[in-house]
C-alpha cells in the first residue's frame, strides 16, 4: 500500500508501507531505501 510521509517542515516521501512505529510514525520503503516519518493524514471524504 503507498503512503505519503513528512520529514521534517517540506519534504515528504511515497513509498511502500513497511511498518508502523509505537510512537505513530511510518516507515516506507523506496527502491533499497527506507524512510522513517508521520504519515499525511487524508481529509474527509466531502
Amino acid at each position: 500500500m503507498l503512503k505519503t510521509i513528512i520529514m521534517g517542515s517540506c519534504h515528504s516521501v511515497q513509498g511502500l508501507l513497511e511498518k508502523t512505529l509505537p510512537d505513530g510514525r511510518i516507515a516506507v520503503r523506496v527502491g533499497n531505501q527506507v524512510f522513517t516519518g508521520l504519515p499525511v493524514m487524508t481529509g474527509a471524504p466531502a
